[in-house]
Protein backbone atom coordinates (compact mmCIF):
# COMPACT_ATOMS: atom_id res chain seq x y z
CA UNK A 1 0.00 0.00 0.00
CA UNK A 2 1.44 3.43 -0.90
CA UNK A 3 2.41 5.88 1.80
CA UNK A 4 -0.02 8.42 3.15
CA UNK A 5 0.94 12.09 3.28
CA UNK A 6 0.15 14.21 6.33
CA UNK A 7 0.65 17.97 6.32
CA UNK A 8 0.84 19.62 9.75
CA UNK A 9 0.34 23.37 10.04
CA UNK A 10 1.55 25.17 13.18
CA UNK A 11 0.64 28.73 14.09
CA UNK A 12 1.91 31.11 16.76
CA UNK A 13 0.55 29.35 19.83
CA UNK A 14 2.68 28.04 22.66
CA UNK A 15 1.06 24.65 21.95
CA UNK A 16 3.49 24.40 19.02
CA UNK A 17 5.95 23.08 21.63
CA UNK A 18 4.12 19.77 21.17
CA UNK A 19 5.06 19.50 17.48
CA UNK A 20 7.97 17.05 17.96
CA UNK A 21 5.80 14.73 20.07
CA UNK A 22 2.89 14.98 17.61
CA UNK A 23 5.16 13.90 14.76
CA UNK A 24 6.65 11.02 16.77
CA UNK A 25 3.24 9.75 17.89
CA UNK A 26 1.83 9.92 14.35
CA UNK A 27 4.80 7.88 13.10
CA UNK A 28 4.26 5.36 15.90
CA UNK A 29 0.57 5.07 15.05
CA UNK A 30 1.22 4.55 11.32
CA UNK A 31 4.68 3.77 10.03
CA UNK A 32 3.57 4.42 6.43
CA UNK A 33 3.27 8.19 6.92
CA UNK A 34 5.24 10.83 5.10
CA UNK A 35 4.94 14.03 7.15
CA UNK A 36 5.67 17.62 6.17
CA UNK A 37 5.20 20.71 8.33
CA UNK A 38 4.33 24.31 7.51
CA UNK A 39 5.04 26.85 10.24
CA UNK A 40 4.19 30.50 10.54
CA UNK A 41 7.03 32.79 11.52
CA UNK A 42 5.63 33.10 15.05
CA UNK A 43 5.38 29.31 15.43
CA UNK A 44 9.15 29.09 14.98
CA UNK A 45 9.53 30.63 18.42
CA UNK A 46 8.19 27.50 20.14
CA UNK A 47 10.36 24.62 18.90
CA UNK A 48 13.87 23.79 17.75
CA UNK A 49 14.36 22.33 14.28
CA UNK A 50 16.81 19.77 15.71
CA UNK A 51 13.97 18.32 17.82
CA UNK A 52 12.08 17.32 14.66
CA UNK A 53 12.73 13.98 12.98
CA UNK A 54 15.30 14.45 10.21
CA UNK A 55 13.04 13.04 7.46
CA UNK A 56 10.32 15.62 8.17
CA UNK A 57 10.58 18.69 5.96
CA UNK A 58 9.67 22.02 7.52
CA UNK A 59 8.44 24.87 5.32
CA UNK A 60 8.48 28.58 6.16
CA UNK A 61 7.14 31.61 4.35
CA UNK A 62 10.48 32.27 2.67
CA UNK A 63 10.37 28.86 0.96
CA UNK A 64 7.39 29.95 -1.12
CA UNK A 65 9.35 32.84 -2.61
CA UNK A 66 12.68 31.05 -2.96
CA UNK A 67 11.18 28.17 -4.94
CA UNK A 68 9.22 30.31 -7.41
CA UNK A 69 11.34 32.18 -9.97
CA UNK A 70 8.97 32.61 -12.89
CA UNK A 71 6.02 31.44 -14.94
CA UNK A 72 5.71 27.68 -15.04
CA UNK A 73 7.52 27.09 -11.73
CA UNK A 74 5.62 25.14 -9.08
CA UNK A 75 3.73 27.24 -6.53
CA UNK A 76 4.54 25.79 -3.11
CA UNK A 77 1.19 26.35 -1.39
CA UNK A 78 -0.58 24.61 -4.29
CA UNK A 79 1.93 21.75 -4.48
CA UNK A 80 1.73 21.07 -0.73
CA UNK A 81 -2.07 20.92 -0.92
CA UNK A 82 -1.91 18.48 -3.82
CA UNK A 83 0.69 16.34 -2.03
CA UNK A 84 -1.20 15.98 1.25
CA UNK A 85 -3.88 13.38 1.92
CA UNK A 86 -4.78 15.06 5.21
CA UNK A 87 -3.95 18.44 6.69
CA UNK A 88 -4.08 19.14 10.41
CA UNK A 89 -3.73 22.63 11.87
CA UNK A 90 -2.24 21.93 15.29
CA UNK A 91 -2.26 24.37 16.93
CA UNK A 92 -4.60 26.87 15.30
CA UNK A 93 -4.23 30.13 17.23
CA UNK A 94 -6.87 32.85 17.51
CA UNK A 95 -5.23 35.08 14.90
CA UNK A 96 -4.99 32.39 12.22
CA UNK A 97 -8.50 31.13 13.05
CA UNK A 98 -9.83 34.64 12.41
CA UNK A 99 -7.89 34.96 9.16
CA UNK A 100 -9.03 31.60 7.79
CA UNK A 101 -12.66 32.36 8.70
CA UNK A 102 -12.40 35.60 6.71
CA UNK A 103 -10.59 34.05 3.76
CA UNK A 104 -7.31 35.87 4.41
CA UNK A 105 -4.12 34.19 3.29
CA UNK A 106 -1.02 36.27 4.00
CA UNK A 107 1.49 33.48 4.68
CA UNK A 108 2.39 30.05 3.32
CA UNK A 109 0.24 28.18 5.83
CA UNK A 110 -2.88 30.25 5.23
CA UNK A 111 -2.42 30.16 1.45
CA UNK A 112 -2.22 26.36 1.63
CA UNK A 113 -5.39 26.27 3.74
CA UNK A 114 -7.15 28.66 1.37
CA UNK A 115 -6.30 26.46 -1.64
CA UNK A 116 -7.31 23.22 0.12
CA UNK A 117 -9.39 20.61 -1.71
CA UNK A 118 -12.24 19.94 0.70
CA UNK A 119 -12.70 16.51 -0.83
CA UNK A 120 -9.82 15.63 1.52
CA UNK A 121 -9.87 15.91 5.33
CA UNK A 122 -8.64 19.04 7.07
CA UNK A 123 -8.62 18.99 10.85
CA UNK A 124 -8.06 21.98 13.11
CA UNK A 125 -7.06 22.09 16.76
CA UNK A 126 -7.82 25.47 18.35
CA UNK A 127 -5.41 26.72 21.02
CA UNK A 128 -5.59 30.06 22.78
CA UNK A 129 -5.95 31.72 26.16
CA UNK A 130 -9.29 31.18 27.88
CA UNK A 131 -10.16 34.87 27.58
CA UNK A 132 -9.64 34.66 23.81
CA UNK A 133 -11.58 31.38 23.61
CA UNK A 134 -14.52 32.98 25.43
CA UNK A 135 -14.59 36.07 23.17
CA UNK A 136 -17.93 36.27 21.31
CA UNK A 137 -16.26 36.06 17.88
CA UNK A 138 -14.51 32.72 18.50
CA UNK A 139 -17.60 30.48 18.38
CA UNK A 140 -18.90 31.90 15.09
CA UNK A 141 -15.44 31.61 13.51
CA UNK A 142 -15.22 27.94 14.56
CA UNK A 143 -18.66 27.34 13.04
CA UNK A 144 -17.59 28.93 9.74
CA UNK A 145 -14.70 26.48 9.43
CA UNK A 146 -16.94 23.55 10.30
CA UNK A 147 -19.55 24.68 7.76
CA UNK A 148 -16.90 24.26 5.05
CA UNK A 149 -16.25 20.68 6.12
CA UNK A 150 -13.22 21.26 8.32
CA UNK A 151 -13.17 18.96 11.34
CA UNK A 152 -12.65 20.47 14.78
CA UNK A 153 -10.56 18.65 17.36
CA UNK A 154 -11.96 20.59 20.33
CA UNK A 155 -9.77 22.37 22.82
CA UNK A 156 -9.67 21.25 26.45
CA UNK A 157 -9.72 22.90 29.86
CA UNK A 158 -6.53 22.95 31.91
CA UNK A 159 -4.04 25.31 33.48
CA UNK A 160 -2.48 27.18 30.59
CA UNK A 161 1.17 28.24 30.22
CA UNK A 162 0.28 31.72 31.43
CA UNK A 163 -1.17 30.27 34.65
CA UNK A 164 -4.84 30.84 33.80
CA UNK A 165 -7.15 27.85 34.08
CA UNK A 166 -9.99 27.15 31.67
CA UNK A 167 -10.87 26.15 28.12
CA UNK A 168 -8.50 26.98 25.31
CA UNK A 169 -5.68 24.45 25.54
CA UNK A 170 -5.01 22.41 22.42
CA UNK A 171 -6.40 18.87 22.51
CA UNK A 172 -4.07 16.19 23.84
CA UNK A 173 -1.61 14.85 21.28
CA UNK A 174 -3.13 11.37 21.66
CA UNK A 175 -6.54 12.74 20.68
CA UNK A 176 -5.15 14.53 17.64
CA UNK A 177 -3.31 11.39 16.54
CA UNK A 178 -6.50 9.32 16.90
CA UNK A 179 -8.44 11.77 14.75
CA UNK A 180 -5.77 11.93 12.03
CA UNK A 181 -5.43 8.13 11.96
CA UNK A 182 -9.23 7.77 11.74
CA UNK A 183 -9.33 10.20 8.80
CA UNK A 184 -6.61 8.23 7.05
CA UNK A 185 -8.44 4.96 7.71
CA UNK A 186 -11.54 6.36 5.99
CA UNK A 187 -9.40 7.32 3.00
CA UNK A 188 -7.89 3.82 2.96
CA UNK A 189 -11.40 2.30 3.02
CA UNK A 190 -12.38 4.38 -0.02
CA UNK A 191 -9.16 3.45 -1.83
CA UNK A 192 -9.61 -0.24 -1.00
CA UNK A 193 -13.26 -0.31 -2.05
CA UNK A 194 -12.44 1.53 -5.27
CA UNK A 195 -15.11 4.19 -4.68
Amino acid sequence: MPKRNVLIGCTGSVATIKLPVLIEKLKEARSDLDIKVIVTEHALHFFKAEDILKEVQIYRDKDEWEEWQGRGDPVLHIELGKWADVMVLAPLDANSLAKIAQGLCDNLLLCTARAWDFGKPMLFCPAMNTRMWEHPITGPQIEVLKSWGMQEVPCIAKTLMCGDTGLGAMAEVSTIVERVVASLARLDDVRFSGK
